[in-house]
C-alpha cells in the first residue's frame, strides 16, 4: 500500500509552522516584505517551514562552508547562515541586484553580513571561481531550473565526502508528470531528477517539502 503524504492546507501549514520553527521578527518581516514589494514574483520565496527545516540541517551536519545558487531577497540565505557552525562561511550566487539588495538588509538585521559573501553574475561562469577540491559541506540550488544539471556538475566534485546538495522545485508544483511538459524548466526537470538519480557519486532522497527538495549526500 502506497502511503500519500497529507495534502497541506493553508491552516495546516500555519500549524506547522507555528508548532515546528516559528519564523522571528525579522523573518516575518521579510516574508512580508517581499510579498508587498514582488508581488508576482513572491513565489520564488521558499516555504516558512522549509527554511527552519535547512537550519537545523545545516546545523545537523556542523556546516561550515556553503554554497547557495539562488538567493532572490534572503530567506534560504539566512537559514543556511544561522545554522553554520561558528566561522562558517555562505557564498551567494544570484543575477539580480534588487533581489539581493532587499537581502543584504535583512543579512545586516540578522547580523549575518560577516557569514555571508554574495556574488553578482550567471552562476554558470561565477561558479567557476570557487576552489576546485572537494571542499563544501552544504550546496542549496534555488535558480533558473534550465541551469540545474549544469550547476550540480559543477558543484558535485566541490562537495566533500559527507556534504549534502539540497536542490528545490524539483516536483514543479507537479508538472513533471505531465506527458508533454508546456515550459522548459518542466523539462529540463524531469531530466535533472532522472540524472540524480542515476549518479553514483551520491544517495539521495526526494521529499514532497514545499514544491519538491531533494537531499543528496555525497559518497
Amino acid at each position: 500500500m502506497t502511503k500519500i503524504p497529507l495534502a497541506l492546507t493553508a491552516q495546516l501549514q500555519e500549524y506547522v509552522v507555528a508548532n515546528g520553527s516559528a519564523p522571528d521578527e525579522i523573518v516575518r518581516d521579510l516574508i512580508a516584505e517581499t510579498a508587498r514589494v514582488l508581488p508576482e514574483d513572491q513565489g520564488m520565496q521558499i516555504a516558512a517551514e522549509q527554511a527552519g527545516f535547512m537550519t537545523l540541517l545545516t546545523r545537523i551536519i556542523g556546516a561550515r562552508r556553503a554554497v547557495e545558487i539562488g538567493t532572490f531577497t534572503g530567506l534560504s540565505s539566512i537559514a543556511i547562515a544561522r545554522g553554520l557552525a561558528d566561522g562558517g562561511k555562505l557564498t551567494c550566487f544570484d543575477v539580480s541586484d534588487e533581489f539581493t539588495g532587499i537581502a543584504r538588509r535583512y543579512w545586516s538585521r540578522a547580523g549575518l553580513t560577516d557569514r555571508i559573501e554574495l556574488i553578482i553574475g550567471p552562476a554558470a561562469d561565477t561558479l567557476q571561481q570557487l576552489p576546485e577540491e572537494p571542499h563544501l559541506d552544504l550546496v542549496f540550488v534555488d535558480a533558473d531550473k534550465t541551469g540545474y544539471l549544469n550547476y550540480w556538475e559543477q558543484l558535485v566534485p566541490r562537495v566533500r565526502p559527507g556534504g549534502l546538495l539540497l536542490i528545490d522545485n524539483v516536483l514543479r508544483h507537479g508538472h513533471i508528470l505531465d506527458p508533454q511538459p508546456g515550459d522548459e524548466g518542466t523539462i529540463a526537470m524531469v531530466e535533472f531528477n532522472r540524472h540524480v538519480l542515476n549518479d553514483s557519486r551520491v544517495e539521495s532522497v526526494l521529499l514532497p517539502i514545499a514544491d519538491g527538495l531533494t537531499i543528496a549526500r555525497k559518497r
